[in-house]
């Protein structure tokens, strides 16, 4: 086979750069390949952009772009360049999508109140307040089994290897992604969970049983079981079993949720009825939170593939089981706070999914529900190392993640003032905190 000619591949650059700054297709099975092709582009535009270039010189000594063929090669070529700078510039430019929301939701002194939490948390492991933490890949101490089933409940704890163990670290439990088929723990979220493990906290990442294998609701089980077990065991690792916050995208966007909104519910915890399941905080990322409507682009494929692989049932002789496990319809007064984030050119689950959720969840909560909507966002944008987005959503997911463990220390010292009576009169709170309890 020949060497692809330069026009060809030149507009296979452009297309690909193109769907990169917009999807070319959001409705039907079109969208698979538009985002397995996309995704990259969206996030990693500059290692797109250097290869393009020196591949284009070495074209270019090569003598590839003569002729008229080749001098339209060289500029849409060049055109693709233009836009692989547009994707990188939006994605810099795109921090204050995930600040401004949480400022609307917690208070202008948000940030404030999390940085606080934070320095005390860097004074407890010996990192100096100006200090740069450079340990991109922490101490994973061991995989661990934490259900039933030896080949997939097993999960990897994150944490630094100078942790104090004296059970005061926070614990977030990761849930991984992959249309409730693929759910490998490795390597999703690996941003995200470096940079908590290495500002002090436990991360623990899960893998669960997934479809066709298995059916519904083995996967949601499988993620209460870990929950259960990290309240009995995670003190052995340095983490506080009374401050566990949970997070996933995509199918872990939807489990995570789900898990959050259905705490100590006995209908997903056969055998371990009992157990504590219950989550401080949750950070669902561009999830499916509707496994019942029909309306949409996308939604009678994918309520077709939830009835042939993952629930196995017809949905018009099983509605409540679809009910059960949708989280729009599992909204409650008493729900944790919740930090939902999408992305608004997310081509596999529509950014209306989680307009709709947060929506519904804020219209019933007494706790904040925070929604970032990410312009131009594809999915799983906050998958790559270097990525600007996947920065931010780390960064943005500790502020709030702060911010609650804030107010959870606050609300247990107001208590105990209450409980004290001894005279001193209110507790003085921050504005933000005051908000929030009332």
């Amino acid at each position: 086979m020949g060497k692809p000619r330069p026009l060809l591949r030149a507009v296979a650059e452009l297309a690909n750069a193109a769907n990169g700054a917009r999807p070319l297709a959001r409705d039907g099975y079109l969208t698979i390949p538009v985002f397995a092709f996309g995704w990259p582009t969206s996030e990693m535009a500059p290692l797109y952009l250097a290869a393009s270039i020196l591949d284009a010189v070495r074209r270019g000594i090569r003598r590839d772009f003569r002729g008229g063929r080749g001098r339209i090669a060289l500029l849409l070529t060049v055109i693709a360049w233009i836009l692989l700078g547009l994707i990188h510039r939006r994605n810099v430019a795109s921090q204050p999508h995930f600040e401004n929301p949480l400022a609307d939701a917690l208070g202008d002194d948000y940030q404030e109140i999390a940085e606080k939490a934070k320095a005390t948390r860097r004074r407890i492991i010996g990192v100096p307040p100006n200090e740069l933490v450079r340990r991109r890949y922490v101490e994973k101490a061991g995989t661990v089994q934490y259900g039933p089933h030896r080949r997939v409940n097993r999960a990897d704890i994150w944490r630094r290897s100078d942790l104090p163990m004296d059970g005061k670290a926070p614990v977030l439990l990761q849930v991984p992604g992959g249309a409730w088929a693929i759910g490998m723990r490795r390597p999703q979220a690996y941003p995200l969970l470096s940079h908590l493990a290495d500002h002090g906290w436990v991360c623990v990442s899960i893998d669960y049983r997934v479809s066709p294998r298995n059916t519904w609701p083995d996967h949601i089980v499988d993620v209460k079981r870990a929950l259960a077990w990290i309240k009995e065991n995670i003190a052995d690792y340095g983490g506080d079993p009374d401050f566990v916050a949970i997070t996933g995208g995509s199918a872990g966007g939807h489990l995570s949720a789900l898990a959050a909104l259905t705490a100590d519910d006995p209908q997903f915890q056969p055998g371990f009825e009992n157990a504590d399941t219950s989550v401080a905080a949750a950070v669902p990322i561009y999830g499916r939170y509707d496994w019942v409507s029909v309306r949409g682009g996308g939604r009678r494929e994918f309520l077709a593939f939830l009835q042939k692989f993952v629930v196995k049932k017809p949905i018009l002789a099983n509605r409540q089981t679809y009910v059960d496990a949708s989280p729009s319809f599992r909204v409650r007064a008493d729900a944790p706070p919740f930090f939902i984030l999408h992305g608004a050119d997310d081509s596999l689950i529509p950014v209306r999914e989680g307009r709709h959720f947060a929506a519904a969840l804020r219209e019933v909560s007494t706790s904040p529900v925070v929604y970032a909507e990410i312009p131009h966002a594809q999915h799983a944008f906050d998958f790559y190392y270097g990525s600007p987005r996947a920065h931010y959503t780390a960064q943005a997911a500790e502020e709030f993640l702060y911010w609650v463990q804030a107010n959870h220390k606050t609300a247990d010292d107001r208590l105990a003032a209450t409980s004290r009576d001894d005279g001193l009169g209110e507790l003085a709170l921050p504005p933000g905190i005051a908000r929030w309890l009332g």
